[in-house]
């Protein structure tokens, strides 16, 4: 008797840089995993996602720019792959399509995709910032998104409350992680025991470095009066390394420069406190233990806009460091533009190099990160990211009637 042929399952995942190359091929692995039958990956993306079968498109260089100039310089061109990842998906037909991050690009085709494909079921890895400006863009997204896989664990409640799409809390890859931050017995020395060891991270992307490394600079001057042998390691992004060496020649005591994941992730495991820029790196240095001061300033095109003041009531405080909005405690100090000045910066940062109560209360409240963040059981960020897409090829093809095979 001749065996049926199991059609596989169609999956296409757009990324958008390199950040959402590290999420989705772990999430397509669990797909495969997870599926029931062959699968077939198409889309846009990186090595990673090469790896797990994916013939991307194009590069994802392509599309990978930051910045306001960046993006008009190379805007025709981007719009073109927009166009062209579009006409791909229409063409491919998938059982879902998976925009991973970047939203100025993904939401972009996703958007298109609905227009021309209504039946594709659009799964979003990744939530914007919606808590922190342009909230309005979570209705609009319910347009075009029918699930939303979010990894902060408020991000469900504040979609619900601006009528954003369906969310699940996916987990974040860092809790995964906890290891790789947390100092072993002795690796992070008393305080008592010697001079401080402070963090400088300035950014990630050179308009970040650009707009505040001189400020860290006035801010470790000062606090260098009271702990004249403060060590302070500035752990670089390879690709800025040269531009913050440049920037470093004239400083009198200039930081220790390290690059590297495996060094960053070492002198983590060692600071006593840090001076950084918002973002991501503010949760890494939450589950490391580190108290730490955030500051960001805008460009000239955000500040005339001063969205970032709409940050949302609904994220139960107002304010722009992850640790803070995930606990629902400010308590990390953070400067906005103007306010970011070097005696500020190092009044903020002195208490933090000694052990007092306003340290105190920031390792304590650390702490908790582990329990509001874990998921329940034992699944992993991708096996529920990937159990969650195949939830939606189920749905969709229930409602179309068709027989989905997952």
């Amino acid at each position: 008797m001749t065996e049926v042929a199991v059609r596989p399952l169609r999956v296409y995942v757009v990324a958008g840089e390199e950040s959402g190359d590290q999420l989705a091929a772990p999430m397509m692995a669990a797909i495969a995993a997870q599926a029931g039958r062959p699968v077939e990956f198409f889309g846009v993306g990186g090595e990673r996602m090469e790896a797990q079968g994916l013939t991307s498109l194009f590069p994802i260089e392509d599309i990978a720019v930051m910045g306001l100039s960046a993006v008009l310089a190379r805007l025709p061109s981007i719009v073109r792959r927009v166009y062209r990842t579009v006409d791909d998906v229409v063409a491919r037909a998938p059982d879902v399509l998976v925009i991973v991050d970047s939203p100025d690009f993904t939401h972009n085709v996703a958007k298109r995709v609905r227009k021309r494909a209504p039946s594709i079921p659009i799964v979003d890895y990744v939530s914007p910032s919606v808590w922190a400006w342009r909230p309005g863009r979570a209705r609009r997204m319910a347009a075009y998104v029918d699930r939303l896989l979010a990894i902060l664990p408020f991000e469900p409640g504040v979609h619900e409350k601006l009528g954003g799409p369906p969310t699940s809390y996916v987990g974040h890859s860092l809790i995964e992680r906890i290891g790789d931050f947390r100092p072993a017995a002795g690796e992070r020395r008393a305080l008592e025991e010697g001079a401080p060891v402070l963090l400088m991270l300035p950014g990630s992307r050179r308009s970040e470095v650009t707009r505040l490394l001189q400020d860290f600079r006035g801010a470790v001057d000062i606090l260098r009066q009271a702990h004249p042998g403060l060590e302070v390691v500035l752990p670089a992004v390879p690709r800025l390394r040269p531009m913050i060496e440049e920037q470093l020649a004239d400083w009198p005591h200039p930081p220790q420069l390290v690059t590297g994941e495996a060094a960053k992730l070492a002198t983590f495991r060692r600071a006593h406190a840090a001076l950084a820029a918002s973002g991501t790196v503010s949760l890494e240095l939450a589950i490391s233990g580190v108290p730490m001061v955030v500051a960001y300033k805008l460009d000239w095109f955000f500040r005339r806009l001063k969205d970032i003041h709409r940050i949302v009531p609904v994220a139960r405080v107002s304010s722009m460091v992850l640790p803070n909005i995930i606990l629902g405690e400010n308590v990390v100090p953070e400067f906005l533009d103007d306010d970011a000045s070097p005696r500020a910066l190092a009044d903020a940062v002195a208490p933090l190099l000694v052990d007092g109560p306003a340290r105190r209360r920031q390792v304590d409240a650390f702490a908790r990160l582990d329990t509001v963040m874990r998921l329940e059981g034992d699944e992993s960020q991708a096996g529920a990211a990937a159990r969650i897409v195949l939830e939606e090829v189920r749905r969709a093809s229930a409602g179309s009637g068709a027989e989905s095979g997952v």
